[in-house]
């Protein structure tokens, strides 16, 4: 298989005067200048002494350099390190010790605002994610390459983007598709942090399982945030546009209308937002996906009423492979309406062979699959953490999260099993469930969390009326002990994923 960045240089040089990428401000870069900016960036990094498997700390935020100097890197050997804006001090050095960078490029922003306080807090007033660079920067083994102006804080050493660019592109080093080739951290401690480490050929291959489910044609305009997200529309000689990063849903509304957007993908709770100020998009939007994180039902109505006629997916992925399963809104919607207990997640992906454990546990082998953890032994099977029943259409259908099980007595509930059945109820639009300890007993309390689907919805009388509609649809043993009415269910991350800790806090300091 030809792997993704020889992909992009092929379809680039047949039409290198069409728009490629809008940036978040609006700036159009042409196919031929994204070329053109992949070729200069490896030829520039190998010129100054970038070996195959080096590792490099990427801090550059979405924009077309951002993409050219991605597939750039990977096209010079690079091992792409993804700097997390999420994570503290602490975390971040755990991280550098165990990837071990040895080149690290940011835009010069970031530098003075990972050591100057007033800096980084204008950043994120502004809303913009600021990695913490202060280890590397204080790293004489690291070398930099800083994207605009030198600023305080960016080291005398550090080469401009620009001084790099302006070579003669050269052959692709030879590369071993197996190799690893990015990184990208999930979750861990700092004494175990949590790498995923993707070769080119499974990132090739995510990309291409992308393509199939949302196949792309040159005039086709994908409005996406993200590198991975947006390579599909490329790779088909369609544009991506870039959303500025957390801009109000208006903001995405009237890109929808200005950008002439065809294919827009977007995490449930964002869209549900924008969906609050355009109920029907524009009739050029045809495809609309979701992913990152689990759609509520009243989220896929409007989705569906937002581009009628048009299709709207719901991807299943995970960082560790991308995707997995893609199931049609209509599915998903039909699955729950008829009392069918889960979520449906939807066919498996071309290429993904999907078993259940004896636990009950999703185990997954695909070409798209990571090779393993940074440290780790590698994979040949990914547990995935989620529980789940193939139906009789071999669909995958999520019942719960392992690590989301309460237990009650000898009773084992899965949330995931109930929460879509409660969230079709009337008069709510999102329901969570989750356990707080019995201080004698050490069983858990079942906790209901629910967001009424409107302000006018008085939390009292829905509390009672789920009381007397909840015993006669979900499991006896499941039925809450307590149920809470909630403004908003917490989240957290830039997918915005339900964050049951903070719930679980919420429901607790909230116990009459």
């Amino acid at each position: 298989m030809t792997d993704l960045v020889t992909r992009f240089l092929d379809t680039a040089a047949d039409r290198p005067g069409e728009p490629a990428v809008i940036d978040p401000d609006g700036r159009t870069t042409t196919f031929g200048e994204l070329r053109r900016l992949t070729l200069e960036v490896d030829a520039g990094l190998r010129a100054e002494g970038l070996a195959p498997g080096d590792g490099v700390l990427f801090a550059v935020r979405n924009s077309a350099t951002a993409i050219g100097l991605f597939l750039g890197a990977l096209r010079a050997g690079a091992v792409l390190v993804s700097a997390d804006t999420a994570v503290g001090p602490a975390l971040v050095s755990a991280r550098l010790r165990a990837s071990r960078p040895r080149w690290l490029i940011a835009e010069s922003l970031f530098y003075p605002a990972s050591v100057l306080g007033p800096v980084r807090a204008y950043c994120r007033r502004r809303g913009w994610g600021v990695p913490d660079l202060r280890q590397p920067i204080g790293d004489p083994g690291i070398r930099h390459v800083h994207l605009g102006r030198r600023l305080p804080g960016v080291p005398r050493s550090a080469r401009p983007l620009a001084s790099l660019l302006g070579r003669a592109p050269s052959a692709a080093p030879d590369r071993d598709p197996a190799a690893p080739a990015l990184v990208v951290f999930t979750s861990g401690t700092t004494e175990q942090p949590k790498g995923v480490v993707h070769s080119l050929r499974s990132l090739t291959a995510a990309v291409t399982m992308l393509g199939t489910h949302l196949p792309f044609a040159p005039g086709d305009v994908m409005h996406a945030d993200g590198i991975m997200a947006g390579l599909p529309a490329l790779l088909g000689g369609a544009r991506l546009s870039l959303p500025k990063p957390s801009a109000p849903p208006e903001r995405f509304a009237r890109d929808l209308a200005d950008r002439r957007v065809t294919h827009a993908y977007g995490v449930p709770v964002h869209l549900a937002e924008v969906f609050g100020v355009l109920p029907e998009w524009p009739a050029h939007v045809r495809h609309l996906v979701m992913g990152s994180a689990p759609a509520a039902p009243a989220v896929l109505r409007q989705a569906l009423a937002a581009v009628p006629g048009g299709q709207v997916l719901s991807i299943y992925a995970m960082t560790e492979a991308i995707p997995l399963a893609v199931a049609r809104a209509e599915d998903k919607l039909a699955h729950v309406e008829r009392g069918c207990p889960g979520d449906l997640l939807g066919t498996p992906s071309p290429g993904v062979r999907a078993r259940i454990a004896a636990d009950g546990e999703l185990l997954v082998s695909a070409p798209n699959a990571c090779l393993g953890h940074l440290g780790g032994p590698p994979l040949t099977e990914l547990a995935t953490g989620d529980l789940a029943r193939l139906d009789d259409d071999g669909r995958i259908v999520m019942t719960g999260r392992k690590k989301d099980m309460l237990i009650r007595g000898s009773y084992n509930i899965y949330p995931g099993l109930y929460e879509p059945s409660i969230a079709l109820l009337a008069g709510v639009r999102e329901a969570a469930m989750v356990g707080t300890p019995d201080p004698v007993t050490q069983d858990e309390t079942v906790v209901l969390a629910v967001v009424a689907d409107s302000t006018e919805v008085d939390p009292a009388r829905l509390v009672r009326r789920l009381r007397r509609q909840l015993p006669e649809l979900i499991d006896a043993e499941a039925v809450p002990d307590r149920i809470v009415v909630l403004p908003e269910l917490p989240r957290s991350g830039r997918s915005r994923k339900l964050d049951r800790g903070r719930l679980r806090e919420l429901v607790t300091a909230s116990k009459p």
